[in-house]
């Protein structure tokens, strides 16, 4: 496979995660209708159902690609996404629905766990950075297109069809996977699936400073992301009355982290990923701070808004990337493992996070911008004790000798 497929496969297998959060969003408000849900904030446990399936499932998906290989797992995962999906379009009640969206979550998981153990199988250092950040790039096309997608399914047919879409996409995207897919587990780095070896993989990953105090810092920061996507659709509808609207410019913003990935794509190796993600999370914070400062002195025109969140969403995407690179790098030899691990407390940390932010909203923006400068301080804090303190450094950890990488 052509590095440019390879890179196309994977941002095609994690896209499927930002699909089903965000093509949901514009059918929110139908769904809780149709289904008898009176709180408009009992409607955002459609996106939590999701990422706690997702999040618990993390843990299953990563032993079982280090035991079996990277193929398998992701076929099964897939699968049970795509079936959900369609499960989901028939579901006669809420408490249906929302059990539907966790299984779908847990399908979900695989694409998340061995998206970046394929990517850690084959490259390492800068080298991954970059091209995390590519498929960042590509991935993020997702969150631009995915509600206005929703949107216009909205509009010539009812909620149903979402999952409906959800679910052809899934099926074409099973299909590349199984034909062009290789397997890249290194026959040396298989692992039993016995309790001892898991526990000793568990071991190696929250024992390494640098992979665990990032992987925190990435909850937290991921937290502000979710805590904006449950509370979306009530903000930009219920707030500023955008109506169909709404996912133009839900669009606009995450168009930034796809440039912002981009970007780092370009920078990364010739200023490594501390340099970049250090400098991105003083600037998230320093965002944040005044965004809540202006929230202080009375309602905020939807411009200002949307000025402030574009900025924190631009310093977003030279996060993401750079700190799951900083996580996965010394750990090479038990990707997998790390992977599920990092991808379950970020997954549903963040998840909880999220909702607790959403679950505050009250009719205006100061929850979910207090709950963006808090996080962003938190991080900032993480950061500091994984690097004993010091920011801006230009070297980067070791590379895990028996990782291997091109």
């Amino acid at each position: 496979m052509r590095r440019a497929e390879f890179i196309a496969l994977c941002a095609a297998i994690m896209s499927l995660n930002a699909l089903a959060i965000d093509i949901m969003l514009p059918g929110l408000q139908q769904i809780g209708s149709s289904l008898g849900v009176a709180s408009e904030n009992h409607r955002q446990f459609v996106i939590t159902a999701y990422l706690l399936g997702m999040g618990f499932a993390q843990l299953l998906f990563g032993p079982l690609s280090d035991r079996f290989g990277r193929r398998i797992p992701l076929l099964i995962g897939v699968t049970t996404y795509v079936l959900a999906a369609v499960g989901a379009a028939f579901a006669p009640n809420f408490e249906t629905l929302l059990l539907l969206r966790a299984v779908q979550g847990v399908g979900a998981a695989s694409t998340r766990v061995i998206a970046v153990s394929v990517v850690r199988d084959v490259f390492g250092g800068r080298a991954m950075a970059e091209v995390l950040s590519l498929i960042f790039m590509i991935f993020m096309v997702i969150p631009v297109v995915a509600p206005s997608i929703g949107q216009a399914i909205m509009l010539f047919a009812e909620w149903h069809l979402i999952f409906g879409f959800m679910a052809a996409l899934g099926f074409v995207f099973l299909v590349w996977i199984f034909f062009r897919l290789p397997e890249t587990l290194h026959p040396e780095d298989t692992r039993q699936l016995r309790l001892s070896v898991l526990a000793q993989g568990f071991r190696m990953v929250v024992t390494n400073r640098t992979a665990l105090w990032y992987m925190l810092a990435s909850t937290f920061v991921f937290g502000a992301l979710f805590g904006f996507i449950n509370s979306a659709q009530q903000i930009y509808v219920g707030i500023y009355d955008l109506g169909a609207w709404f996912p133009i410019l839900f669009a606009a913003v995450a168009a930034m982290m796809s440039v912002a990935s981009f970007t780092n794509s370009r920078l990364v190796g010739r200023f490594g990923m501390r340099r970049l993600s250090h400098t991105a999370l003083c600037g998230f914070l320093s965002v944040a701070v005044v965004w809540f400062a202006v929230s202080l002195l009375g309602p905020m025109p939807l411009w200002l808004f949307v000025l402030f969140f574009a900025a924190c969403m631009f310093q977003f995407g030279l996060l993401g990337s750079n700190f799951g690179a900083l996580a996965m790098e010394p750990l090479g030899h038990v990707a997998g493992m790390a992977s599920s691990i990092q991808g379950f407390v970020t997954t549903l940390g963040g998840a909880l996070i999220g909702a607790f932010i959403g679950q505050s909203f009250n009719g205006t923006v100061q929850p979910l911008i207090a709950g963006f400068m808090i996080l962003a301080f938190i991080s900032l804090i993480l950061v500091l004790i994984a690097e004993k303190g010091k920011l801006f450094q230009a070297s980067s950890t070791p590379i895990d000798p028996a990782a291997g990488g091109h």
